[in-house]
């Protein structure tokens, strides 16, 4: 029909897969990481930023969708400064940080859970005990509730910095986490990505989910309790790259190349849900 948008071309398979997704868009949620997967990895975590027209493409996406979230590692302030807010100075786009421990209003102010507000001062003494003595290269990052060791610039540190981390896990109760070259200290309140997922996932009929790491797992096995428990079209889509854990490639049902492969599937659920008729090409390749 006249006006309608043209559909960004995609590999057969994966436009089987992402079909059920724009059945209903009102009932569909779709949430996505954000370091690897909406941005590339860079060596200093400061300076990633999202691809191009990643924020005005979720934004678009949050009108047709009845969910559209980046849950991320980072701290909710950060994604707001990195997603930003549209011209009224609010969002429909729900953004979570610190694996839901933070949440982001449409406003951009940040609330903490109440279960993490404890912890603070814990998080703020094992990060100045790990800021001494780190050899060059290690980043010791504080993000409020959470504290990351990166030693991508310091490789042959690794296996001294997790000893220094788990002791203070030993010492103090928190929980280490693996991710790429780095290690992070949370609190024990029971939230990762797959709580978060199950929540946000609530009351829909299908859900999607991007992520490229090994904390995304657990966003991958909410997906699948859904599709198991509650007959939802699920589809959990890995961002790879040369880092990708095995893990990862595994638990989902379609992998894209890079962020820019996440972007062109957004792009594409964005223009079928706007009107276009799902269709199958070239493009985004199938796993």
């Amino acid at each position: 029909m006249p006006g309608e948008p043209a559909l960004v071309p995609l590999a057969p398979t994966a436009a089987a897969l992402l079909a059920p997704l724009v059945v209903d868009p009102t009932a569909t949620a779709l949430i996505t990481d954000f370091d690897g997967t909406l941005s590339l990895i860079v060596s200093d975590p400061a300076t990633a930023r999202p691809l191009g027209g990643v924020p005005d493409l979720l934004d678009r996406l949050a009108h047709e969708f009845a969910v559209v979230a980046v849950v991320s590692g980072r701290p909710a302030s950060f994604l707001v400064e990195r997603l930003g807010r549209t011209a009224g100075g609010t969002s429909r786009v729900r953004l979570i940080g610190l694996y839901g421990m933070e949440e982001a209003a449409p406003d951009g102010t940040v609330r903490l859970v109440e279960p993490a507000a404890p912890w603070l001062p814990v998080v703020a003494e094992v990060a100045g005990r790990l800021r001494v003595d780190v050899p060059a290269g290690v980043l010791v990052e504080i993000k409020g509730a959470a504290v990351t060791v990166h030693w991508r610039h310091a490789p042959d540190a690794e296996a001294g910095l997790l000893g220094r981390v788990a002791g203070e896990a030993a010492r103090t109760g928190l929980v280490p986490h693996a991710g790429r070259a780095s290690v992070e200290l949370r609190p024990p309140v029971g939230i990762d990505k797959g709580t978060v997922v199950q929540s946000l996932t609530e009351g829909c009929r299908a859900a999607c989910f991007f992520g490229d790491d090994l904390g995304d797992l657990p966003a991958y096995a909410a997906l699948a309790h859904r599709a198991r428990v509650d007959g939802a079209a699920v589809v959990g889509v890995a961002v790879r790259d040369a880092e990708t854990a095995p893990e990862v490639l595994a638990a989902a049902d379609l992998v894209v190349d890079g962020p820019e492969g996440a972007r062109a599937v957004l792009t594409w659920l964005e223009s079928a849900a706007r009107g276009g008729r799902p269709s199958s090409g070239t493009g985004v390749p199938a796993p």
